[in-house]
């Protein structure tokens, strides 16, 4: 499992930093089927929706207001045990792995030394995997405001360990995951200016992914961000 993961470790950075979004001038080409993990799909297979642009994708997600009601952060059971409930790796350390640019070197119990991160928040390049933390890119307060005050148990474990999208987690800097904490797009973007159109999408992918509706303030802002990513596409596939 472990090799597996490590195999898939540059394919898995190259969707952090271009999370089946296409940014499609210079460096940023449409995003093609080979840059689509098989356990994602592929778009115009079954379940998955051809790209389409930001702007068309943020007006996919249902406008509700917030419901905070209720919300614990223990009720969104992480991390569990993983893809492989055998390979002493939890769905965290699972996460890093895959998205390491240089792969660590694995002790028994999970334990990692060496390799190399880019965390895409800050532009930061991580050489210790205890500087990083796994985010959820929609918060799992937020999804609660979103929707999940109405999940079961086992669909809120499902979110907060989703390893079959390279959408709904990442691999970032603690502090710039800190930063973030339960907040949106109308109250955080990510320092790193040149990320805010991938950011935007990644967050209204997973969104749409998980059924989860915008309050208004949020939908502004992800449309005013939309407004500089004129070229920025999102494909997406609804969660089981």
């Amino acid at each position: 499992m472990i090799k597996t993961l490590l195999q898939r470790g540059l394919p898995a950075l190259a969707l952090a930093a271009l999370p089946l979004l296409a940014t499609t001038p210079a460096a940023h080409a449409a995003v093609t089927q080979a840059a689509v993990p098989a356990a994602f799909g592929i778009a115009g297979s079954p379940g998955v929706l051809a790209p389409l642009p930001l702007f068309e994708a943020i007006d996919r997600i249902p406008i509700a207001d917030e419901q905070r009601e209720g919300y614990k952060r223990d009720l969104y059971k992480h991390w569990n045990r993983g893809l492989n409930a055998s390979d002493g790796c939890d769905t965290r350390r699972e996460v890093i792995l895959s998205e390491a640019v240089e792969a660590p070197q694995v002790a028994a119990g999970c334990k990692m030394s060496g390799g190399s991160w880019l965390s895409p928040y800050d532009d930061i390049v991580v050489t210790d995997a205890a500087g990083l933390d796994v985010d959820h890119f929609v918060p799992l307060a937020e999804v609660h405001d979103s929707g999940g005050f109405a999940w079961d148990a086992a669909r809120r474990e499902a979110y907060a360990n989703d390893q079959a999208s390279p959408l709904t987690l990442i691999a970032v800097t603690a502090k710039s995951n800190r930063s973030k904490a339960d907040k949106d797009p109308a109250q955080w973007l990510p320092p790193a200016g040149g990320y805010h159109c991938e950011y935007a999408a990644q967050w209204t992918a997973t969104k749409l992914r998980w059924n989860l509706a915008a309050d208004d303030t949020e939908r502004q802002a992800l449309l005013g961000v939309a407004e500089d990513c004129p070229n920025t596409t999102v494909v997406y596939e609804s969660a089981p």
